[in-house]
């Protein structure tokens, strides 16, 4: 891999960083400045980055927090370890216009070394900072070899990298391999497991031999208890997992399933597995093999030409890995229950009803910037099988059904559409053709609900309120009046009322005082 080391330079300098390096070196001719780190990966592999971690050498940390100071807000949150994190005054990196965003402040250290004690934990080691530290030193802390490169930035601001474990030609061969003895490493800290598996999938790497298999035989202790307290927390637990799927929802799928992930953190996952499904709907297998096709599908060209290049969303992302997996605990079958074949009754209900305890074991609303909305991955979960239900009768379907599920402001209406999509790629009929029919029928109806024709937006107004129709028809309040605005805008998105004078009319004419007795 060519390093272009004056393309890194330009974007150093373009974050702002040199006005504080020549400022360090000015009240310290002796300063190292080291740039360490994801960020020096990144920059390598011409990958955008907001995370930048510097490690100075050589400068007192009393001396270095004075410099800091001028430059901008110190926090002082790390100072027990030796870490300032500053947050820098008229940075154009963080002020004004930039490429892909830029860091809201950044982490300036002494080098430091960290004696684990050992127990997975993911803070459970011993910091020993000093300005005399040698880089290596600091660089054999961390995890993986591609992590421990510096790159060194001279009084003359010209760089030069430090390499002492190999990471440039791991990143030249595209491989994840751990800092020392992956054993070792993975004991210092349990969720370095997940986070090889995550940059796997974000760098698009493999994880060398010793390294991976060092991971299958210690992912148990992702669940190791302490003190009543789990080792690794939740929260990171689940930022590494939702990074991963984001990155690349196949290879971490895939990933998660080889190193029995799934069997450890989510056996209801594991569960699908030789799940049996109706052969004449579903000759693709079981349900953790077609949950894994439609998660492929997501990739897929055809999902792009259905829905724009753009990837989709984290939410759809979960409800597609969990939409079947209330299908194992529901599973009938003719030699068994004496059903006529194959059956999953009511799978969406105990589906979502499974699904909101994961979100709540794992904690996966939690993460800053991925945490999902659990309110709306249920309901995706819930209403998935909605064409199911109104299997070639879409014609026959209520208006305000459609508004109800494809127009409600609150729930995610576009990516149930996705949701479908990919059920219905992933399952093969006999006939080896996906059955579509229902999804674009459904297409139709939402497309000829909407004021003019267009695209997916939302619907007209109401043309009355229930204020409106009580005082027409002379009522007090009374569920009737919901039902009579339930009748009123079925008329009005079928488009047989069109102005609030056909409205009062319709009202009149279908529910005069006669007839509301009648219905009371």
């Amino acid at each position: 891999m060519k390093i272009d080391l004056l393309k890194i330079k330009k974007e150093l300098k373009r974050r702002g960083f040199f006005p504080l390096f020549g400022k360090i070196e000015r009240a310290e001719p002796k300063a190292e400045i080291y740039l360490v780190g994801g960020a020096v990966r990144d920059l390598i592999m011409g990958r955008n980055t907001t995370d930048f971690d510097f490690a100075v050498r050589n400068v007192p940390i009393k001396k270095l927090e004075k410099i800091l100071s001028t430059f901008g807000k110190v926090n002082f949150v790390g100072k027990t370890f030796g870490v300032f994190k500053l947050v820098l005054k008229n940075n154009p990196a963080v002020t004004g216009p930039r490429l892909g965003g830029g860091p809201n402040d950044i982490d300036i250290a002494l080098p430091r070394t960290d004696f684990a004690f050992n127990t997975g934990g993911h803070k459970d080691f011993k910091v020993k900072y000093s300005h005399k530290l040698p880089i290596e030193n600091d660089l054999s802390r961390r995890d993986f070899t591609i992590n421990a490169v510096a790159l060194l930035i001279t009084n003359s601001n010209e760089l030069r990298m430090i390499d002492p474990f190999g990471g440039l030609e791991d990143l030249n061969k595209k491989i994840i391999r751990t800092v020392g003895q992956p054993e070792e490493r993975f004991r210092e800290d349990y969720s370095r497991m997940l986070r090889a598996i995550r940059i796997a999938c974000e760098l698009n790497f493999r994880i060398e031999p010793k390294t991976w298999l060092a991971i299958k035989k210690q992912v148990s202790h992702l669940n190791d208890i302490r003190a009543n307290r789990q080792i690794v927390p939740a929260e990171v637990i689940a930022k590494e997992l939702l990074k991963a799927l984001k990155a690349n929802v196949l290879a971490a799928f895939d990933l998660f399933d080889q190193a029995k992930i799934f069997k450890t953190l989510i056996p209801e996952i594991e569960r699908m597995k030789d799940c049996p499904q109706p052969e004449k709907f579903h000759t693709e297998g079981d349900v953790f093999k077609h949950t894994r096709g439609a998660l492929e599908m997501l990739s897929s060209k055809k999902f792009s030409n259905e829905f724009g290049k753009e990837k989709p969303p984290l939410l759809v992302i979960l409800a597609t890995l969990f939409h079947d997996i209330g299908k194992p605990p529901t599973l009938k079958t003719p030699e068994k229950h004496g059903v006529d074949r194959v059956r999953f009754d009511n799978h969406d209900v105990i589906g979502t009803e499974i699904t909101e305890k994961i979100v709540e074991r794992l904690k996966l609303t939690s993460p800053a910037g991925l945490g999902i909305e659990t309110k709306k991955l249920l309901w995706l979960i819930r209403s998935h099988m909605f064409l199911l239900h109104v299997h070639g009768r879409m014609d026959e379907v209520r208006a305000g059904t459609i508004e109800k599920y494809f127009f409600n402001p609150e729930m995610p209406s576009q990516d149930l559409l996705k949701l479908f999509f990919v059920d219905i790629l992933a399952s093969r009929p006999q006939n080896g053709k996906p059955f579509l029919k229902d999804y674009y029928s459904l297409k139709k109806r939402i497309k000829e609900l909407v004021r003019g024709g267009k695209k997916i937006e939302k619907l007209p107004p109401p043309l009355l309120n229930g204020h409106e129709i009580m005082r027409m028809l002379k009522l007090e309040s009374s569920p009737i009046i919901g039902k009579i605005k339930g009748v009123l805008r079925e008329a009005q998105l079928e488009k047989k009322v069109k102005n609030k004078k056909e409205a009062l009319e319709f009202i009149k004419k279908r529910y005069g005082r006669d007839r509301i007795s009648i219905k009371r």
